[in-house]
């Protein structure tokens, strides 16, 4: 009796959680960009790589309070812990030094890249006050795009005593594709709220 409830344990361990976006990604989004980006191969089409969500500290480099309250919301954000940025250069202006820690970062990929694209998209970017889309001159020559929050208390994980001290964070879409259009049209598939381009 005692084996056959192992056995059961095991297999219920052993279910892969496939991201609600990495299924629409796989099942309806390829063939319909591949259609509508006229790509001969499937290979061609866009797909999103990773996300690296950092939090540069500026000033507050030295503060441990801020430098704790970062480092518990990237982690409880993404479900993965950040690793510290350090200063390659030495900038007399900014008193920085080689080697000076200048913030935090971390690299999603797979299932957690996918699970935090969908509550920044579905859950945070609605929350923002005045919102009228995210701006479309964020990609670079590559087609990557960047998101910058002012402040970590939009996202839902966060308490109220977690987000007192105050600071912001960027989100950067790593997307292997042939230009910006192609991916503009692969966010705007997953639900990216992208401004209305003025004419």
């Amino acid at each position: 009796m005692a084996t056959a409830t192992k056995t059961t344990t095991k297999k219920v361990d052993q279910t892969n959680h496939v991201a609600r976006l990495r299924a629409l990604y796989s099942d309806t989004y390829v063939k319909e960009l591949q259609k509508e980006l006229k790509l001969k191969n499937v290979n061609q089409v866009p797909k999103l790589e990773k996300i690296v969500v950092n939090v540069g500290l500026g000033k507050a480099k030295d503060d441990k309070k801020m430098i704790e309250t970062a480092t518990n919301t990237l982690t409880k954000i993404t479900g993965q812990a950040p690793t510290k940025t350090f200063a390659k250069n030495s900038i007399a202006g900014f008193k920085l030094r080689e080697g000076n820690m200048i913030g935090l970062k971390l690299t999603l990929r797979g299932e957690r890249m996918y699970e935090f694209m969908d509550r920044l998209i579905n859950i945070v970017i609605p929350r923002l006050r005045d919102f009228h889309g995210v701006s479309l001159k964020s990609f670079d020559k590559q087609g990557n795009y960047s998101i910058g929050l002012s402040e970590q208390s939009v996202f839902p994980e966060l308490s109220f005593e977690e987000t007192t001290t105050a600071h912001g964070l960027q989100a950067v879409f790593v997307v292997d594709a042939e230009n910006k259009e192609h991916s503009k049209a692969l966010l705007a598939k997953f639900g990216m709220p992208f401004e209305k381009e003025s004419k």
